[in-house]
């Protein structure tokens, strides 16, 4: 299969860096700020550096945009997106939902990618016309067209990119069955794997979307930005069941 490589790669780093991580949480981890005043911990520096170093080994050619600094210009058309440490805040105060994100994208389009929930030990990969994985077992978002039976998955209420339909936002929040608010990629996962319906991300760099978006689409959901473009540079992102599109453009437009 195409990807086979990258996606075995993108699965075996994020479980090494997930273990590393898990290393530094039991020993014990001391924040930093950076400048946009989100935190930092060693651990977060450590993992990119193994996950960078370990593409280096078996793919040098290709560039390397890392959350924590890593940015290496590809020599060919291919480029690995990482976030070690997803969830930083989690991981901080020891909530079990951070993860390790790997994205593998080539002219532009992301076709591979996996996400590692170390506390959850849940292990959810796909690559282009492979379908979406979860530890073994084949994922697919649910077929839930009706709000009275939805699942919502909102990461961030207290997010800048929420102002922008605020007004609406409590109204349209009351007609679904249930609201859940994890975590950007564990409520992305949720959705992928059928467990929530809609899911909201208002503020969100390349580095937080890149393996959620081919894991989604390969499990049949929906993925764009909040303008609907087919991008994880948008800044924003939701994903959704097919049929459920129409309610979650009725909050964006």
């Amino acid at each position: 299969m195409p990807f086979d490589r990258e996606v075995e790669l993108a699965k075996l780093l994020a479980q090494e860096a997930g273990a590393l991580a898990l290393d530094y949480q039991r020993r014990g981890i001391t924040p930093e700020l950076k400048s946009d005043e989100s935190p930092v911990t060693a651990a977060d520096r450590a993992c990119e550096k193994l996950i960078f170093e370990g593409i280096s080994r078996e793919f040098p050619e290709d560039g390397v945009l890392g959350e924590e600094g890593a940015n290496r210009e590809a020599r060919n058309r291919r480029r690995w997106i990482i976030d070690p440490i997803d969830g930083t805040k989690d991981f901080i105060r020891g909530i079990p939902l951070w993860a390790v994100l790997i994205g593998f994208e080539e002219d532009g389009e992301i076709l591979a990618g996996a996400a590692h929930v170390p506390r959850q030990n849940l292990l959810v990969w796909a690559g282009k016309g492979q379908g979406a994985w979860a530890n073994g077992t084949q994922i697919r978002v649910s077929d839930r067209s009706d709000l009275k039976e939805a699942v919502l998955a909102f990461n961030g209420f207290n997010k800048a990119g929420v102002r922008a339909f605020s007004d609406r936002l409590m109204s349209w929040i009351s007609r679904f069955w249930a609201v859940r608010s994890l975590g950007g990629s564990v409520d992305a996962l949720l959705l992928a794997q059928g467990q929530a319906d809609v899911w909201i991300e208002p503020n969100a760099s390349a580095w937080d979307l890149a393996p959620l978006k081919i894991i989604i689409e390969e499990a049949g959901g929906l993925f764009r930005s909040f303008q609907g473009e087919d991008t994880i540079y948008g800044h924003n992102a939701y994903g959704c069941v097919p049929g459920l599109e129409p309610v979650v453009k009725e909050l964006l437009n």
